[in-house]
């Protein structure tokens, strides 16, 4: 029982590293890559670079999204 623990605070922490890292990555992303455009080509491209990235996070965030319930889903189900 005590292992079982163990692996699943291991477990939760990769997780949360995981996500950490992930939204990092894209906030760094959006800051330093909106900044240097808005330096270079002005406010209104800027504005149109944060919306090309924003729509495809979104589209990724909604399958993650999916993906997770599903695997919560079908772990209900699991008999362990």
């Amino acid at each position: 029982m005590r292992r079982r623990k163990r692996l699943s605070e291991l477990d939760r922490h990769r997780r949360q590293t995981y996500a950490r890292l992930v939204i990092g990555g894209f906030l760094i992303l959006l800051v330093v890559g909106g900044g240097l455009v808005w330096l270079l080509y002005g406010r209104a491209a800027a504005l149109t670079a944060i919306a090309c990235l924003l729509i495809p996070a979104g589209l990724l965030g909604l399958l993650w999204l999916i993906l997770t319930l599903l695997e919560l889903w079908v772990g209900e189900d699991d008999p362990d």
